[in-house]
């Protein structure tokens, strides 16, 4: 019996080879021997993130709409930036906190989705597809600017509802989001939201997502950390499971986590048992050195040279563990605002470019296969004496939560352009 199922294994495996081989040279994104490729040759990109990319399709004046996602994919591509990462879709409705999340929502009650809003997602892919550019959609977030973690636990009533009229201090949220990984309905939620992304066929070209070689790769979420010691074995269980499960509804696309890096779950042993899972393809970091404090606060520029050391050995902390692992980094998200911390699309960019220019000389070299700057705004610009998106508002690059034009590049940023098309000219 034995040597039989090991003879059918065999005359199978030809089989297997040809199918892989064959999705490989159809565009699709592998990773193997730590390092990207495409269509036979090896793959690196200079990046985005374009959160709102999905949204502009569902926009009813086309100007602001679809006219705009494909003067914007135009721009992006013109510039070399041919990799894109986007949301899945967002839970819950209402603002938090009195300012707006990201919307429409796609699953606006636990249970209920709205497929209609869908149809953007369908129309960034489709015009992105004309343009050979490349797809990482995550499923969900950690944080509440999208509904995220949070929302499926209000939804649950494992934590208070009032969490969306005030906002919470570190340790509360901490202690909040934690709870997301022995929530079973919450699971449930995030699992069926999931799913109905994966299998969905695009409306325009009839093709269904697992056959789209548009799409790189999906990500279990956006930042998803343990937050309290005591969930990090939960934790871990659900990031190998949620993997798993993807990989079983589409094994034609990478799987990846969509991580800070060690900090976010401030242990690096953690962070490499993550990643070592056989169904996670690659690794990801993001760096904020406004938001982890490697800079006081209105000296950013007298701050610098401290903010390059911090990054030099944080890139070089988790590549070794992408080097242990043998599997490709990308840096994923990385940002700094405008000289002075400044709104004004007007104002200078001097240290940010110095920044990108640090960021992304890294691309090609070791385990570093690309990096996606946050975040691209387009054409859009903030509102005079405005600090948060407010409805009506076009989107830009800083999602409703954030100061509106901090860590927004413009279309207009020629500096920065000049930066990014330094490096995205050799990006494959």
């Amino acid at each position: 019996m034995f040597r039989k199922r090991i003879l059918a294994l065999l005359a199978v495996l030809p089989l297997i080879a040809s199918v892989a081989s064959a999705i490989a040279g159809q565009g699709f994104v592998s990773a193997r021997g730590g390092a990207f490729y495409r269509d036979g040759s090896q793959y690196t990109f200079v990046g985005a993130n374009y959160w709102y990319g999905g949204l502009l399709g569902l926009e009813k004046d086309r100007k602001r709409g679809v006219e705009r996602l494909r003067k914007e994919l135009d721009l992006l591509k013109k510039n070399g930036v041919t990799n894109l990462r986007l949301p899945g879709g967002a839970e819950g409705t209402g603002p938090i906190n009195d300012v707006a999340r990201i919307g429409p929502s796609l699953q606006p009650t636990q249970g209920k989705f709205d497929e209609s809003v869908l149809d953007g997602l369908d129309l960034v892919l489709f015009e992105m597809g004309k343009r050979k550019m490349k797809a990482v959609i995550f499923l969900s977030n950690n944080w509440e600017w999208s509904g995220g973690f949070q929302q499926y636990l209000i939804w649950n009533k494992v934590v208070p509802e009032s969490l969306l009229t005030r906002k919470p201090d570190w340790d509360e949220l901490c202690d909040v989001v934690a709870k997301f990984y022995t929530c079973e309905p919450c699971k449930s939620g995030y699992r069926k939201q999931a799913e109905l992304i994966i299998k969905r066929k695009n409306k325009l070209n009839g093709k269904p997502y697992i056959d789209d070689p548009t799409i790189m790769a999906w990500e279990i979420a956006n930042e998803p950390r343990p937050m309290r010691a005591f969930a990090k074995e939960d934790y871990k269980l659900w990031l190998s499971q949620t993997s798993a499960m993807i990989k079983a509804l589409d094994p034609n696309h990478l799987v990846t986590i969509g991580h800070e890096g060690w900090i976010g779950t401030q242990d690096i042993k953690l962070f490499e048992s993550i990643h070592a899972d056989k169904n996670v393809d690659y690794v990801t970091i993001h760096i904020w050195p406004k938001n982890w404090q490697w800079f006081t606060a209105g000296e950013m520029e007298a701050g610098y040279s401290g903010v390059v050391s911090e990054t030099e050995k944080y890139i070089a902390e988790n590549s070794a563990v992408a080097e242990r692992l043998t599997k490709p980094l990308v840096i994923e998200e990385f940002g700094l605002p405008r000289d002075g911390q400044s709104f004004d699309p007007a104002s200078k960019t001097t240290i940010r470019d110095a920044y990108f220019d640090r960021v992304l000389a890294k691309v090609g070299h070791g385990r570093i296969a690309g990096a996606n700057f946050w975040a691209f705004g387009g054409t859009a610009r903030p509102r005079l004496g405005q600090t948060f998106w407010r409805n009506g508002d076009e989107y830009m690059g800083d999602p409703p939560m954030e100061e509106q034009g901090l860590n927004t590049v413009f279309d207009r940023d020629r500096s920065t352009w000049q930066v990014i098309r330094k490096y995205s000219v050799g990006s494959r």
